[in-house]
């Protein structure tokens, strides 16, 4: 199957009413070998990308995202046909600072058939081989001009990236699980955003969906958490259902603790919290965990009704080990909290909420009101079809060991903290 021309592309599509289209219209556009504009939302890129299923890829095809695009063409892909073809990461995965974690791996040219690997008909014969599945590691050269993106299993409904989105469009259409895609960029060579994005769909007879349009039509049909056992749990603040869930693609068991009945329409109180095991468990004063759970399970007691759920991702994900390396190099070296996680190779935080939003699906939940003190928590949920109809703030008392953290939080990393004089 060849994509149809450029023109004819546009000449189907202009008779559409809006570029704004469903998921099974996006679906039907790949399999028909079409560009489809995936777009986030304004809480992470606000982006939009150009993308098209890899095993349609032409060099008109090429031309047109070079054309239109910032012209850093990658290739999003299982990770299981990356080490097929043993193309390594570009940066371990506890190295890659990235703010959005993309993962990209060694840039690649095809072997046979290209001349400097750069023109739109060496990138398109790049792609053709990245997208056969039965080339092999023999086939391709490294570095090059075409840039693999490595899927995190799960895709949308783990992370919700643009990466993600277009391998899943690809599944769902039955394709080769392998996309092309690159930024779509205005005549300024600033990044477009929806409005401008709107425009250039009308123009050239593209549709548009949103991530959180995909992750929505997944959800409806796919599960990613099984609820493995649920009793009651006395508390100091009540007495709550305590929910046990295990994910299908982390090898962690998550918790949520339920107070009432959260059946009702009125939105309910949630904390989605990250296991801290210095400050939940040993009471440590370095960070402000340990209060934020007191405080959250409080609030939850005097509305009567509410949901926390306790995530497994110690240390914003890096695990106890190297939390207890990033505080020795603040005793040691000055650093923050931020400085030393990128010491270490890590991202500021290298969470991931995908899970804790189907434990929220899982009970029933649509609207709610979160506590939290985190931007980047609020804009994630959007996008998981759950709505923040308003966010409650969780300060603890600042102390001496824990206030350049808290500073850092609320310069560094955008939290809504608010320090006293």
């Amino acid at each position: 199957m060849l994509i149809e021309s450029i023109e004819e592309h546009r000449r189907a599509r202009r008779r559409a009413s809006s570029p704004l289209g469903t998921v099974e219209e996006a679906i039907d556009e790949y399999r028909r070998g079409r560009f489809v504009i995936i777009v986030d939302d304004e809480g992470r890129e606000n982006e939009g990308d150009l993308t098209i299923p890899a095993q349609f890829v032409t060099p008109e095809a090429i031309s047109f995202i070079l054309k239109y695009t910032t012209g850093i063409i990658c290739v999003p892909m299982t990770g299981e046909r990356l080490d097929d073809l043993r193309i390594p990461m570009m940066v371990g995965q506890h190295q890659n600072q990235a703010q959005f974690g993309t993962a990209f791996t060694v840039s690649v040219d095809a072997r046979d058939g290209i001349a400097t690997g750069v023109s739109a008909a060496d990138r398109a014969r790049t792609i053709e081989v990245l997208a056969n599945p039965s080339s092999e590691f023999a086939d391709l050269v490294m570095p090059g001009h075409i840039y693999p993106l490595r899927v995190r299993e799960g895709g949308v409904l783990v992370r919700a990236g643009h990466t993600e989105a277009s391998v899943d469009l690809c599944r769902m259409a039955g394709l080769q699980p392998a996309a092309a895609l690159c930024e779509v960029m205005r005549a300024d060579g600033t990044m477009a955003r929806l409005p401008d994005l709107k425009r250039f769909a009308g123009r050239h007879g593209f549709k548009i969906i949103t991530i959180s349009q995909l992750i929505r039509h997944r959800i409806r049909g796919e599960r990613l958490i099984d609820r493995v056992a649920e009793t009651t749990v006395p508390t100091r603040y009540g007495e709550f259902r305590l929910l046990a869930y295990r994910s299908d693609i982390d090898p962690y068991e998550h918790a949520a603790l339920v107070m009432g009945d959260i059946t009702t329409p009125e939105p309910v109180l949630v904390r989605v919290h990250s296991q801290c095991v210095t400050g939940d468990v040993f009471h440590s004063l370095r960070c402000d965990c340990g209060d934020q759970i007191e405080l959250a399970l409080e609030r939850i007691a005097e509305e009567g009704r509410g949901v926390f759920v306790y995530m497994r991702q110690e240390g914003r994900g890096i695990g106890l080990c190297n939390k207890i390396r990033a505080y020795a190099l603040q005793e040691t070296q000055g650093l923050d909290t931020v400085e030393a996680n990128e010491a270490l190779g890590f991202p500021a935080d290298r969470r991931d909420y995908g899970i804790g939003m189907q434990i929220l699906l899982d009970l029933g939940l649509e609207e709610i009101c979160l506590l939290t003190n985190n931007p980047q928590k609020r804009a994630g949920m959007v996008g998981y079809g759950l709505e923040v109809v308003e966010r409650v703030t969780l300060m603890a008392t600042p102390n001496p060991y824990n206030w350049r953290y808290l500073e850092t939080k609320r310069d560094k990393l955008g939290h809504f903290i608010d320090m006293p004089d």
